[in-house]
């Protein structure tokens, strides 16, 4: 089949675009379209310019006999605090009050579109760093870690609090709540992880971090090192935070189940250091 250079573009995009943080060698591309290496850095070059211009990522190039490409996503500024603002939106409808204090969140959770987006944010912001797995607790930061996973591109594990024989031989710990200070439990397959895997940790919610402490000790116990830790929404702290150096989307300063009002508002992405634009 012969390629025209419009195809290639196309069919080029959707290969980078379905393969973040993968080098890619140039051959791969030149025999797939029947092309010149010259064509097929000329190419690369359009799709390099396009994806800088319209913020969807960079490219990189790795020179030398085992180089290639790479697609590397990311998000501008204006990006994340446009997810922030729907994330802020959609939280803060005052239907989502529960009984006790609670914040419905699982419909917004299972949205795949705004999970992706979120998932590309928080991708943008780890994107340099070495990262092997994403790890997040059973059940609701599962969506979360999988849209993570996805634009870095590495697998998920999914720490339990019970033990399920289709795991084989767990790990667990002991932990303490930072909410309600109770002694609890976490466990995780001895199979997930490999000694010495850099790890992203990821929830949906934290208010003073102890199942965030939880996991993060957890990892010491397969001999792996916190990579990093992304919230997406995090509670006004009135008690320290059992963790350091988290990033999150939103902020959730009040909930009054009287007046049924949520304030919400944007979390430490920026301040942190997040966006690499």
């Amino acid at each position: 089949m012969k390629w025209k250079r419009s195809e290639r573009l196309v069919d080029m995009t959707r290969h980078l675009l379905e393969n973040p943080h993968t080098l890619i060698p140039l051959t791969y591309f030149s025999e797939r379209y029947q092309a010149a290496k010259s064509s097929i850095s000329e190419d690369l070059s359009i799709v390099k310019e396009t994806f800088e211009e319209n913020g969807t990522g960079k490219l990189v190039t790795v020179s030398g006999a085992a180089g290639g490409v790479k697609y590397i996503p990311r998000v501008s500024e204006s990006e994340v605090r446009e997810v922030m603002s729907v994330i802020k939106e959609s939280l803060g409808r005052s239907d989502r009050l529960l009984p006790g204090g609670y914040l419905y969140m699982t419909d917004f959770l299972g949205d795949p579109k705004i999970m992706d987006r979120i998932g590309k944010v928080f991708a943008s912001a780890f994107g340099d760093m070495e990262i092997d797995v994403i790890m997040t607790v059973a059940t609701k930061g599962i969506s979360i870690a999988h849209a993570i996973a996805r634009h870095l591109n590495v697998p998920v594990v999914i720490v339990r609090r019970d033990s399920k024989v289709t795991e084989g031989s767990t790990v667990s710990i002991n932990y303490v709540s930072g909410s309600t200070r109770r002694i609890q439990t976490m466990l995780l397959s001895k199979r997930s992880m490999k000694s010495g895997q850099r790890v992203l940790i990821t929830d949906d919610f934290m208010k003073a971090g102890g199942t965030m402490a939880g996991m993060k000790n957890l990892l010491e116990e397969f001999d792996c090192v916190l990579a990093g830790i992304a919230v997406l929404v995090e509670a006004e702290h009135t008690e320290e935070v059992l963790v350091d150096d988290y990033l999150s989307l939103v902020k959730l300063r009040t909930m009054n189940e009287k007046d049924r009002t949520i304030e919400l508002e944007e979390g430490n992405y920026f301040t942190k250091g997040g966006n690499e634009g």
